[in-house]
C-alpha cells in the first residue's frame, strides 16, 4: 500500500501564490507517475497536472497552464504543485494521486490508483 498526505493549502487572495506538497510513504517503489486533481463543490474531480517518474514529462490542464508548475523530489518521495496567479475559480479541494504506470496522459480520475485525503485551497476575490 501507498499513503499520500497533502499539505500547504489555505486561503489566499486572487493573484497570490501557494505551494502544495504531497508526501508518499509505504510501498513507494510501486508508483511511477504522480498527479494533482481538484474538486470544487458540486463539480466532478478534474485533472490539474501530472508528472512522470523522472520528471522529464509533465502535463497540465489548459485552465492552469502557465500558472501552475508540478515537480517532484524522488529522494524524499515528495510531490509539489506551485500555484501562481491564483484565481477565485481555482478554489477547490486539491488531491494528490499516484499511478502504477508512468504515463502523464491519463486525465481521468479512474486511471489513478492511490489518493491523498485532500487539502483545501480557497482564493478570495
Amino acid at each position: 500500500q501507498v499513503q499520500l498526505v497533502e499539505s500547504g493549502g489555505g486561503l489566499v487572495q486572487a493573484g497570490g501564490s501557494l505551494r502544495l506538497s504531497c508526501a508518499a510513504s509505504g510501498r513507494t517503489f510501486t508508483i511511477y507517475a504522480k498527479g494533482w486533481f481538484r474538486q470544487a463543490p458540486g463539480k466532478e474531480r478534474e485533472f490539474v497536472a501530472a508528472i512522470n517518474w523522472s520528471g522529464g514529462r509533465t502535463s497540465y490542464a489548459d485552465s492552469v497552464k502557465g500558472r501552475f508548475t508540478i515537480s517532484r523530489d524522488n529522494a524524499n518521495n515528495t510531490l509539489y504543485l506551485q500555484m501562481d496567479s491564483l484565481k477565485p475559480e481555482d478554489t477547490a479541494v486539491y488531491y494528490c494521486a499516484a499511478s502504477q504506470f508512468n504515463s502523464v496522459d491519463s486525465r481521468s480520475a479512474n486511471s489513478w490508483f492511490y489518493w491523498g485525503q485532500g487539502t483545501q485551497v480557497t482564493v478570495s476575490s
